[in-house]
């Protein structure tokens, strides 16, 4: 997309990201890592990386931008991208759209639901589109890393299997969501797999750059930055927009909403990804998490930036 279509008046980013940066030094190393999965137990609390990716090409990085981590529920933004193109609105019937008000890893709703996930992007969400991801290709998890490494440019990222391992080492509550959701026949295929699928979309390993340029087509109504042919569908990627305002920040999405004010989804490897429509996406990444699983520094400083900018969607 052309310069002409960012917003006008656009502010100095680099300048931008220093102040941000300064802004939240003070939280840097607060809240707690990730420790009920082992390998991110392990992760420095004291990390601070963001980065700025622009639809005309632009790139603005500070801290330790550069610096690999675990995506985690990120992950679930690429799958649930892939889910909608498999299978279209039809996906709906099987997982809903609604803020579900409970932690991301909760059993309570579903037998409630009998099994609808309320929304995509939790854990019971992406089990369920796991399974519609893995009945639509033979090569599901080789296809999930092409689209990554395709809309970040970067062949050279990895699922990182020492992560997917200690996933499924303390997956005893993801087992029990999918076994759940086979109960009421919401999975097509074993249990195993889903499990298997999962656990590999969340290790895969990006940094702060390889994140904001991966997600440039959902600020560019689905079309890719660099070749200009559409990933997905327009009114898709709004949609995809849409949830993660509502859904992305687990069951703080009001407050995020609220205080930021632009579509994001959060991973408990501490990142966070926020999307400016038809501009920019916007990556931050402190491994210390606050209650809700969402990194303190990382939801402090996208606060400050979207104050410094007044970028949102609202």
């Amino acid at each position: 997309m052309k310069p002409d279509h960012l917003p006008p008046a656009r502010p100095d980013l680099a300048e931008i990201l220093a102040q941000v940066h300064d802004h939240v030094r003070p939280l840097i190393g607060q809240g707690k890592v990730a420790s009920y999965i082992p390998r991110l137990a392990s992760v420095p609390i004291d990390r601070f990386g963001m980065a700025i990716a622009t639809l005309d090409g632009e790139l603005f990085a500070t801290g330790d931008a550069d610096e690999l981590f675990s995506i985690q529920s990120i992950s679930k933004v690429f799958t649930l991208t892939l889910a909608l193109e498999a299978l279209g609105g039809d996906l709906w019937k099987r997982v809903g759209r609604e803020p579900s008000g409970n932690p991301f890893n909760s059993l309570v709703q579903l037998e409630r639901e009998r099994g609808i996930p309320r929304n995509p992007l939790i854990n019971a969400g992406a089990h369920v589109i796991a399974d519609v991801i893995l009945s639509s290709s033979a090569t599901a998890r080789e296809d999930l890393l092409g689209f990554v490494r395709d809309r970040a440019d970067n062949p050279a990222i990895i699922m990182d299997e020492d992560v997917a391992q200690s996933e499924r080492d303390a997956g005893f509550r993801n087992c029990a969501l999918v076994n759940f959701i086979r109960s009421f026949h919401n999975l097509d295929n074993d249990v195993e797999r889903v499990l298997d699928f999962y656990f590999h979309q969340c290790a895969l390993q990006m940094n702060c750059m390889d994140l904001a340029r991966a997600f440039l087509y959902l600020a560019n109504r689905g079309v890719c930055q660099r070749s200009g042919v559409p990933v997905i569908k327009a009114d898709r990627a709004r949609r995809i927009n849409a949830l993660m305002m509502t859904c992305g920040t687990y069951d703080a999405s009001g407050e995020f909403a609220f205080r930021v004010g632009l579509p994001a989804k959060s991973g408990v490897g501490g990142g966070i990804v926020a999307v400016v429509p038809n501009a920019m996406s916007v990556v931050v990444w402190s491994p210390g998490l606050d209650d809700k699983g969402n990194s303190l520094a990382g939801a402090a400083a996208l606060e400050r930036f979207s104050e410094l900018t007044g970028f949102s969607v609202f």
